[in-house]
């Protein structure tokens, strides 16, 4: 029975949803591990069979954590933030979070644990990248069964990207592209991570994975993408990161600010998969182009 067992953090969130998605077709008993079990209600559609989905009540002490780890082959970590706010911190988050988790898996014994990082982390000077590379660096001090994913921006139905940016363009005559707009990104579909995913656990893959799709584009040459499934009359352009700067200070007092200063740094580095990586061809998988995913939805934008 326990070989069946898959313990997931995040499991209702974007990318963390498709995974359920994925695994409960694979036949799964996944127990997703929340602070208010009552959000895994909107994913027991992807369930197969009665009692496949699990909610399980998790306060992020570490004896909840030992307690949805125990018995459980394997454990996934998908939780994330991309801006700080009320009791959210990077720290918290990405690096004392997935820390307690390691420990629990060496604890219970856990086959493998499969932790969702971030692409371009390694060089940037952003709280966010350096939160995720402490996370990184502690579970595999705490646990050597451990695959580590480093996605580039990922896309699809319910991303913050591309909807976040096609909403804006709603009542925004114009978008700033940050630093002239020429940050490099390599954009993976939800669907290829999650397929990554099952795929690690067959081959009980371990070590650092870079997951990028088929293209390297510019921040402009995305929202010229979005632009083109839009039909959206917005302006593009080019302000330079001090000039953003002034613009993330006023848009701090809004509740969930689009621009932090925090993700003007990010932007200084390329977000792309390095020489010699392993990638997505290590799993079979095929990436998926833009083109493909994006007028699914993009096309309610569309007046």
């Amino acid at each position: 029975m326990k070989n069946n067992i898959v313990t997931i953090f995040g499991g209702t969130g974007f990318i963390g949803e498709q995974i359920v998605r994925v695994l409960a077709g694979q036949g799964y008993i996944l127990r997703l591990a929340e602070q208010s079990p009552k959000k895994a209600e909107t994913v027991k559609f992807n369930a197969t069979q009665v009692g496949q989905i699990v909610p399980m009540f998790c306060d992020y002490s570490q004896k909840s954590i030992d307690t949805v780890c125990n018995n459980a082959s394997i454990v996934i970590n998908c939780t994330g933030i991309l801006a700080e706010g009320g009791h959210r911190s990077f720290m918290g988050t990405h690096c004392y979070l997935p820390e307690m988790i390691s420990k629990a898996c060496a604890k219970q014994n856990v086959d493998q644990f499969i932790h969702i990082s971030a692409l371009g982390i390694e060089g940037n000077q952003s709280d966010y990248a350096k939160s995720k590379l402490c996370g990184e660096t502690l579970i595999t001090k705490n646990f050597d069964k451990t695959t580590i994913l480093r996605p580039s921006i990922v896309f699809g139905p319910k991303d913050g990207f591309f909807n976040m940016f096609a909403s804006m363009a709603q009542f925004l005559p114009a978008l700033p592209l940050i630093g002239g707009g020429k940050t490099l990104f390599q954009p993976i579909y939800v669907g290829d991570v999650a397929n990554v995913v099952a795929n690690a656990i067959k081959q009980k893959s371990i070590g650092t994975y870079q997951l990028g799709g088929p293209e390297i584009l510019t921040f402009k040459q995305l929202l010229q993408k979005m632009k083109s499934y839009t039909g959206q009359d917005v302006r593009l352009i080019p302000i330079p990161f001090w000039m953003a700067k002034i613009q993330a200070f006023f848009m701090g007092v809004l509740p969930n600010p689009p621009l932090t200063f925090d993700q003007i740094k990010s932007l200084k580095t390329d977000n792309v998969v390095s020489h010699n990586a392993q990638t997505l061809s290590d799993f079979n998988v095929i990436p998926t182009y833009l083109d493909t995913i994006l007028p699914t939805y993009l096309g309610r934008f569309k007046k």
